[in-house]
């Protein structure tokens, strides 16, 4: 329970009380209205509560999780051996395989095909709105 009570803890109960006491006050002044004739305060007059029970709730899931877990403690796995590990020490455990890379041969692409003169064209298209810089699409000449 002492985990519940650092000055972080605190901040969150007393942002819960406010908020919760907040929202069901709004939800308060929301039936006020709609019963003086305002039909859309009937949502929000349902909406606030809700609001306030979503708050209790993620409050609640929270402490739980605070309280489930452990506590804080240095982590083992972060400090380094004293002594120096050979490969074939079984302290280690297995030793891993050692591959060869892999090389890829790349194969450049051909050229020539129906697709190469469009890309020909669109290329001088683009080439020629960059030289045209307040040219519209509309006065390419080709």
């Amino acid at each position: 329970m002492k985990r519940l009570w650092t000055p972080a803890w605190i901040v969150r109960h007393v942002a819960m009380v406010v908020l919760v006491v907040g929202f069901l006050a709004l939800g308060w002044w929301q039936i006020s209205r709609a019963a003086s004739g305002n039909t859309l305060s009937w949502a929000y007059a349902v909406e606030w509560p809700i609001f306030a029970g979503f708050v209790v709730f993620v409050w609640w899931r929270e402490v739980r999780h605070t309280l489930r877990g452990r506590p804080a403690a240095a982590p083992e796995a972060a400090t380094a051996p004293t002594e120096p590990v050979t490969p074939g020490d079984a302290a280690s455990g297995p030793t891993p395989a050692v591959r060869r890379p892999v090389r890829v041969t790349r194969v450049p692409a051909t050229s020539g095909g129906p697709e190469d003169a469009d890309l020909a064209e669109y290329n001088r298209y683009l080439t020629w709105l960059n030289a045209n810089p307040g040219a519209k699409p509309g006065d390419y000449p080709g």
